[in-house]
């Protein structure tokens, strides 16, 4: 069972795009507005792109938690702008323009953080494209956004209803969907097949860049979806040190950006993370643990572990025991 993180609000680093896949309008405001919320109380500013109806929904949340919109729109902490009409102000007979894009968000993004303002935004224009069947416009837009991220420090969260989904038509289209974030929010952990799982049975959790804070980002994410899950203690304790482990080897030694993703099988976790670094290769050598090694202590931790070789890179993979008793009950080593 593939696992994406499943959490109750959003938490977004700087420089980070997430992808969150709702049930229902209730699930999505309530993940959304606390990302929000948070922007206005650490005083950095807000972009809300969504339809009316969302758009209102969140005000609502947002004026329940305290946030004084007039005041926030007046000095240009918060911006709240349509989804279709911002997106046909960059399109032109169905067609993104790149420098249209740029100038328009890409302005936005640039007035909004002023004086090195930190800013967080939330978007539905890719949404409105895959809901009227323009899927490949959809891929270009988040890869567009993803290009101005390059350029501007700012956090990015979209959504899509789980319901557009549905059925193995898009799946590939999917499958690259979730490539171009670095985390995929919104799936179940439990046994039911999650959007993650209807788009490819091995769908990745997230893929993080090659940068120093990458494995605590990793981490927490791990860590978000086993005690989502219902998991504490010490499966989550030792997870979190295999998954830091894999994470820091990728960045330090093997230099590249990382896949991580995490399977719950009978009473086993299986934890992989791949990188761009050939078997063999780097100050890791032929990923023998060794005394005062990160290996070493994944050896100790785990039932099983080991690494295959990709045709990009390699998999670096470790199997821990579930504990016996039932998720959200306090979990021993064995």
């Amino acid at each position: 069972m593939p696992v994406a993180v499943q959490t109750s609000d959003i938490e977004v680093a700087s420089g980070e795009h997430v992808v969150h896949f709702y049930e229902h309008t209730a699930e999505l405001v309530g993940a959304v507005a606390p990302y929000l919320v948070a922007a206005a109380r650490a005083g950095e500013a807000a972009i809300v792109i969504a339809t009316e109806a969302h758009r209102r929904a969140l005000e609502v949340e947002l004026a329940d938690g305290g946030i004084d919109l007039a005041q926030a729109r007046a000095s240009g902490m918060f911006l709240s702008l349509d989804a279709a009409a911002t997106l046909a102000s960059f399109t032109s007979a169905g067609r993104i323009d790149h420098d249209g894009f740029h100038e328009v968000i890409g302005g936005l993004v640039r007035r909004a953080s002023g004086s090195r303002r930190m800013v967080r935004a939330y978007g539905e224009m890719v949404s409105l494209l895959w809901d009227a069947g323009d899927v490949l416009a959809a891929i270009e837009l988040e890869t567009l956004w993803n290009d101005i991220a390059r350029e501007l420090p700012f956090s990015l969260c979209c959504s899509y209803p789980a319901a557009s989904l549905a059925g193995d038509a898009r799946a590939d289209a999917l499958h690259q969907i979730c490539h171009l974030h670095s985390a995929v929010l919104g799936a179940s952990l439990d046994g039911e097949r999650s959007v993650g799982d209807r788009a490819a049975e091995n769908e990745l959790a997230a893929r993080l860049p090659a940068e120093r804070d990458a494995p605590s980002r990793a981490r927490r994410l791990v860590v978000a979806a086993l005690r989502e899950r219902g998991y504490d203690g010490s499966v989550v304790d030792d997870a979190a040190l295999v998954v830091s482990e894999m994470a820091t080897n990728a960045v330090l030694h093997a230099g590249s950006a990382f896949s991580i993703s995490i399977r719950i099988e009978d009473s086993r976790l299986r934890i992989a993370v791949e990188d761009a670094s050939p078997v063999g290769t780097g100050p890791g050598g032929a990923m023998i643990p060794r005394p005062m090694h990160g290996l070493a202590l994944i050896d100790m931790l785990a039932t099983r572990w080991g690494v295959e070789g990709t045709p990009g890179g390699k998999v670096v993979w470790a199997e821990l025991q579930l504990a016996a008793s039932a998720p959200g009950r306090p979990q021993t080593r064995p």
